[in-house]
């Protein structure tokens, strides 16, 4: 009888309905900022077919999950303030979120320049001593590569406090604490970065394919992807550090990493760090990255451009405001010109400026450090690409551009360069004279250049060695000495009059 029973109750159970649980991304948290003055998307997993309800400060939107259980709302645009709570209802069951407000939000996103955390740079103690500001929140997505698309991710919103704000991002924290000092509204920050990682890694892999530039590239990770076999690699290294072991010669062999499920491969990014915050209604991006794609520099004309309008596509706003940091001066400073990958890679990264509107480019090329590639000012550079937000994304009438080359001529032997977004006027910092300027002749060979400043905005280079001048070049070194700027103190963005080939110019993979 009692065996009766049991089966009888199973059987119950079994012909109730299952309350399925409502899933979102971790992106939807307690503590969270949603996008002010824009329709705030909301989208999870509930049972297929299921009618959903999201609400949010007394404004409710409904709709029905489709045949994988997804659904999507977008709730009307608010004004910035909360703290609130939104909830989710599905089939009985309901999630809620609390203290949600509403401000400004901006991915913050790149290599290890832009995950380099607040804890190392420059005045960490006094900077995170002050960092007490529950208007600023944050959010960092952990380090997944990988070629399957990922929904969510290890992660949750935090206050800004002295402690939460030690491991997030530095230039994200400081671009944020001026955006929120100035606006006045809640900012929320994600941080999406990681450390070494090349531009194609964060690119849907059929749009690479699509592009048809990037066929060598992808043919060299084909054959990766068809012949690495990790364990393989493990037992040798394995075997390797028996050896070591026992007779300590030589150097200690590493562990191998796994190249399919680094930060290199196409799409892993894509798939396992952006997708899961894909479609979370933002302000705009900042990014931080290149040093990775330096020894491909040409590529990247076609890459990093590719790159913003994939993320534009995939969050459907094809005007999301994109700023990033050109890469700043690293290794021996230059005696003498030189040809230089890096120079040839902050080439690609401001000609993506005259390629895609609603992109701005901050220059740091006086933040740098010689010998560390991770420069500890983050301050600055937080500050610089802040105020490309606040000029064109809040209206705000500050320098914000650096100035640009815009023409030259040649008379009586000397070149007159002509410039752009000069500001207040050209200036140069440090001493009176112009630094880091070279010109060549048509037999394409460049020498210094004395230079002077002989008005607003134009600059005359020549060298006793050349009377007949065809081309200068600025700032043209990995890590070149210069001093011009704007009377601001933005510094001017190195640029060349030529079209020569350059080192990079045919690699491709």
């Amino acid at each position: 009888m009692k065996t009766f029973l049991l089966a009888t109750f199973a059987v119950v159970l079994a012909a109730l309905p299952v309350q399925a649980e409502i899933r979102t991304s971790a992106v939807f948290g307690d503590s969270m900022v949603l996008q002010r003055e824009k329709p705030i998307h909301v989208w999870g997993w509930a049972d297929a077919g299921s009618e959903v309800k999201v609400t949010l400060a007394g404004n409710t939107e409904t709709a029905t999950s489709d045949a994988d259980g997804r659904f999507d709302v977008k709730l009307p645009t608010m004004e910035a303030g909360g703290p609130h709570e939104l909830s989710i209802q599905s089939g009985g069951e309901t999630q809620t979120f609390k203290d949600v407000l509403i401000g400004e939000v901006w991915l913050c996103s790149g290599q290890s320049n832009m995950q380099w955390a607040l804890g190392q740079a420059n005045d960490a103690d006094l900077e995170s001593l002050a960092a007490n500001n529950p208007n600023i929140r944050l959010i960092t997505v952990p380090q997944v590569g990988t070629q399957e698309l990922q929904t969510s991710f290890d992660g949750h919103w935090e206050a800004c406090t002295p402690e939460s704000v030690k491991q997030f991002s530095a230039v994200g924290y400081f671009f944020g604490r001026q955006l929120q000092a100035t606006l006045g509204v809640p900012v929320g920050l994600i941080d999406n970065s990681w450390g070494g990682s090349s531009a194609e890694a964060w690119v849907r892999r059929d749009v690479l394919q699509s592009a048809g530039t990037f066929d060598d590239l992808l043919a060299r990770w084909r054959e990766t992807e068809s012949s690495y076999d990790h364990d393989a690699a493990v037992a040798k290294y394995k075997e390797q550090l028996k050896k070591w072991q026992e007779t300590k010669q030589g150097n200690q062999p590493r562990a191998p990493r796994n190249p399919l499920t680094n930060q290199h491969r196409p799409a892993n990014l894509y798939n396992g760090v952006l997708n899961p915050v894909i479609g979370y209604s933002l302000r705009g991006v900042i990014w931080y990255q290149g040093e990775s794609n330096a020894g491909r520099a040409y590529q990247y004309r076609d890459l990093f451009p590719l790159m913003i309008q994939n993320w534009r596509d995939e969050w459907d706003q094809e005007k999301l405001p994109f700023y990033w940091v050109q890469l700043a001066d690293y290794m021996a400073e230059s005696a003498e010109p030189a040809d230089s990958a890096w120079a040839e890679l902050r080439e690609a990264q401001t000609m993506t400026m005259s390629k895609l509107p609603d992109t701005g480019e901050a220059v740091i090329l006086n933040l740098g450090e010689a010998s560390d590639i991770h420069p500890k000012n983050k301050q600055d550079v937080g500050k610089r690409l802040a105020r490309w937000a606040l000029a064109k994304d809040y209206g705000y009438d500050i320098p914000h551009r650096s100035p640009t080359y815009k023409s030259m001529s040649v008379k009586d032997g000397k070149i007159v360069l002509e410039f752009d977004h000069i500001g207040g006027g050209l200036d140069t910092f440090d001493v009176r004279e112009p630094l880091g300027f070279t010109i060549a002749a048509a037999d394409k060979k460049f020498v210094p250049a004395q230079a002077k400043i002989t008005g607003k905005n134009t600059i005359e280079v020549s060298a006793e060695s050349i009377s007949q001048p065809v081309a200068a070049r600025y700032a043209w070194a990995n890590n070149p000495v210069c001093n011009v700027q704007s009377s601001e103190g933005l510094p001017l963005t190195p640029f060349r009059t030529d079209d020569w080939p350059g080192i990079t110019a045919n690699v491709t993979k």
